[in-house]
C-alpha cells in the first residue's frame, strides 16, 4: 500500500493495528508484505509508509502489535510537559526503532512520534519479534541493549542538562543533532534541518530565549542559517560552548 498513514488507535485497546490511510503519497506504488530487506531481523516486514514532514505518526497511549524501523529520514519522541509544552525527548534517526519494547511488553506507547522529515518507516508484526525474542536469547540481548543504550544516554543528557545553562544546552543539543544526522548518507551533519518549535521543544526552553542564543552565535559567526535550518561554522567554538569554556 503506497500511501502516508497515521498510527492511531483506541488508547482502550480495543484495535490493536490502529493503522488507517489519510493521504496519498505516491499513488502507484504498491508496498506490502515482501522478502527480508531489513537484514537486522530475520522475518519479513509487513509494509512500507511513507509520512510527510510533522504528521504524526503514533500518538501516545496508543496500544499496537506492530513496531517499525526507521529506514529514510528522521523521527522525533516526545511528550507534553506539565505546563503544556512539548518535550522532543529524542530524535530517531535512520536505522532507530520505534515501539520494539512496548510490544515486547504488550503495552501501550508512551510517546508520541512524529516525522521530522519526508520519512519512510518499515513496519513488523509485534507477535514474530516476541516469538524470535523468545527463542533466540542472542537476538533478544541485541534488540535490549540498543534500548538499553538509548535509556543511559538520555539519562546522562538530563543529568547534564540540569546543572547547564542555556547557551551551553543549545551547543551541545546542535553538536547532538549534528552527530545524528551525520548518521544520513545524504548528510554531513553541518546542516541541520529543525524548526524553531521543534529546537526549542528538545532543550526545552522558550523559543525567545533560543532565539537570543542562536542570534548570539549567529554575531559570532558559530553558526548561521534560514528559518528552519542551521549551519554549524564554526566546530570548535560549538565545542567551547558546550564545555562552558566559552
Amino acid at each position: 500500500m503506497g500511501g502516508v498513514v497515521t498510527i492511531r488507535g483506541d488508547k482502550t485497546g480495543r484495535n490493536t493495528s490502529g493503522i488507517s490511510e489519510v493521504d496519498t503519497f505516491r499513488p502507484g506504488v504498491q508496498y506490502g508484505g515482501g522478502a527480508n530487506l531489513d537484514h537486522e531481523f530475520p522475518f519479513s516486514r509487513s509494509s512500507i509508509r511513507k509520512f510527510r514532514r510533522g504528521e504524526v505518526i503514533a500518538g501516545a497511549g496508543v496500544l499496537i502489535d506492530i513496531f517499525a524501523r526507521v529506514q529514510r529520514g528522521m523521527v522525533s519522541a516526545s511528550t507534553p510537559l506539565p505546563d503544556g509544552r512539548e518535550f522532543i525527548v529524542e530524535f530517531i534517526p535512520k536505522g532507530g526503532l520505534i515501539g520494539e519494547l512496548e510490544v515486547l511488553r504488550k503495552q501501550p506507547l508512551s510517546l508520541e512520534y512524529r516525522a521530522l522529515s519526508v520519512c519512510e518507516l518499515h513496519f513488523f508484526d509485534g507477535r514474530l519479534l516476541r516469538e524470535f525474542c523468545a527463542n533466540n536469547p542472542q537476538f533478544q540481548v541485541k534488540i535490549l541493549s540498543k534500548a538499553l543504550a538509548r535509556v543511559s544516554e538520555l539519562e546522562l543528557r538530563l543529568i547534564s542538562n540540569a546543572g547547564s545553562n542555556l547557551r551551553q544546552r543549545l551547543a551541545r543539543t546542535l553538536l547532538r543533532l549534528s552527530a545524528v544526522y551525520r548518521t544520513d548518507a545524504q548528510n554531513g551533519g553541518d546542516e541541520l534541518i529543525i524548526s524553531q518549535h521543534d529546537l526549542a521543544a528538545t532543550l526545552p526552553a522558550s523559543r525567545e530565549k533560543v532565539n537570543q542564543c542562536l542570534r548570539r552565535l549567529r554575531e559570532g559567526k558559530v553558526v548561521d542559517g534560514a528559518q528552519g535550518k542551521i549551519r554549524i561554522l564554526n566546530r570548535k567554538a560549538l565545542e567551547a560552548y558546550a564545555e562552558g569554556d566559552a
